[in-house]
């Protein structure tokens, strides 16, 4: 199901929209404030934002510019009281797949919605297996095969936790991201350290080196990176 972030601090029209989007087949979350709305963003598994440009506690422009450094195919449809050609072309500029003026009818943003999902980049392609010094990541079987005969039974979480890292290799993934994308869980407010916990013994399973990671990188200050076939 394609999961649609509404952020809009008038209550109506983001109920309205709300409502317009899952009368549609969408599953939707909500945010009424720039800074709310920034986490969610950066933070909760959506496959679309429907961003206002004014809102309380900052502006939509900096949100749009967060997201695009941070989630570059993340695709952002701009909902905005604003008119001027300038704030349109700025928020092209920075980014924007498209900008609907208010007032819009449901159909006019249901139709933008519908063609800027179709001609948004294609998500990671899901991966089956992961390459690993020594060895290989059955991720089907959720079961680690290491070239001396050696065998892991992975848990659920383990092994889905190892496929979203290794589908984003090269890149260091927040632990609020993993809470999102792998414990399908709102990060605001909850403890991240379960991750690190998971982390630590899904290593242990790799047979990755704690003091010196060559699969499953520690990023300072960011979170955890895959380094494809051990870095």
């Amino acid at each position: 199901m394609v999961r649609i972030l509404v952020i809009e601090d008038d209550a109506a029209i983001r109920q309205g929209i709300v409502d317009a989007v899952e009368s549609e087949g969408y599953s939707t979350f909500e945010a009424a404030d720039a800074v709310r709305g920034r986490d969610m963003a950066l933070g909760v598994e959506c496959d679309l934002v429907l961003l206002d440009l004014v809102l309380p506690r900052g502006d939509g422009l900096d949100i749009l510019r967060d997201v695009r450094s941070a989630r570059p195919t993340l695709p952002v449809i701009i909902l905005t009281a604003r008119g001027a050609e300038d704030d349109r072309i700025k928020g092209l500029k920075l980014g924007a797949d498209d900008y609907v003026v208010k007032p819009f009818s449901v159909k006019e943003l249901l139709a933008r919605i519908e063609a800027v999902l179709r001609r948004s980049p294609e998500r990671p392609v899901d991966i089956r297996e992961v390459r690993l010094p020594g060895g290989v990541a059955d991720l089907e079987r959720r079961e680690l095969r290491f070239q001396d005969g050696g065998r892991t039974e992975l848990s659920e979480r383990e092994s889905e936790l190892l496929r979203y890292l290794a589908m984003n290799p090269g890149r260091a993934v927040s632990r609020e991201e993993i809470l999102s994308h792998v414990w399908r869980l709102d990060p605001n407010g909850i403890e991240t350290r379960t991750i690190d916990m998971h982390v630590a013994r899904l290593r242990e399973k790799l047979r990755d080196d704690g003091a010196q990671p060559r699969v499953l990188l520690t990023v300072r200050g960011k979170g955890y990176m895959f380094a494809s076939e051990g870095g």
